[in-house]
């Protein structure tokens, strides 16, 4: 038998998903800086104040979404890695980078208001909190993990920084990515630029004219990207 509060908890989620449902739809339409709160209980038929029980501000349902579309793009990459994994548990290291990589652009592809959200341009007036930080690594960590195996068990091809990039290094090195070689941390963290950077310009629709074949264009691109920080094709 449903308990009372086993009813109402699932009541919660429902509405709460509800909510979110709505949110982006006006997402897609409208754009975060016209995100409502108001509109959203109104096509929810909903009052505002009874909203207001489930999300407090503009700025909560905004960091649930985006919590959400964080969450949602890790468990893509994670789930590529996997795969890759179980398909050829001896699997360079740099075909599951690709992997990795191949599966945020479909997951932007796919989802592109929710990219939009958390790689597209700042919601005026908004900052996020600390809560998102752990849910926008994940893409980081599997990358990461894949180049922290390679060089530990492989080895990887690195490429020095100049002298005065050094300090720099260094501190990136000991903060972000321990254990890792300071020239590594840095080429990490372009490659994390330039993978967002080419998922932005596809989605955007900055290679309209440019780049027909996107497909194999991002793929030997996310291979350059491999490269870049040290893996080595067989």
């Amino acid at each position: 038998m449903t308990t009372p509060q086993g009813a109402r908890a699932r009541a919660r989620s429902e509405i709460t998903a509800a909510i979110k449902g709505e949110a982006r739809r006006q997402l897609a339409a409208e754009g975060a800086a016209k995100l409502s709160l108001r509109a959203v209980a109104r096509e929810l038929g909903m009052v505002s104040s009874a909203l207001y029980r489930y999300f407090p501000s503009r700025d909560d349902l905004l960091t649930a979404l985006i919590i959400d579309a964080y969450d949602s793009l890790g468990e893509a990459a994670e789930a590529a890695h996997a795969a890759a994994v179980d398909a050829d548990a001896d699997a360079a290291p740099a075909r599951r980078w690709v992997a990795v990589c191949e599966a945020v652009r479909g997951w932007a592809l796919a989802h592109p208001h929710e990219y939009a959200l958390i790689y597209g341009s700042p919601v005026p007036g908004y900052s996020a909190p600390d809560t998102t930080i752990q849910p926008a690594a994940r893409v980081a960590f599997v990358l990461i993990g894949i180049v922290r195996e390679a060089f530990e068990r492989r080895g990887l091809a690195r490429t020095p920084v100049p002298a005065e990039l050094a300090p720099e290094a260094r501190r990136m090195a000991d903060e972000l990515m321990p254990g890792l070689p300071p020239e590594v941390v840095v080429a990490m963290t372009a490659a994390w630029a330039q993978l967002f950077g080419l998922v932005g310009f596809e989605l955007f629709g900055q290679f309209k004219g440019v780049v027909e074949d996107r497909e194999r264009f991002f793929r030997h691109a996310a291979g350059q990207l491999a490269h870049g920080v040290g893996l080595v094709f067989p």
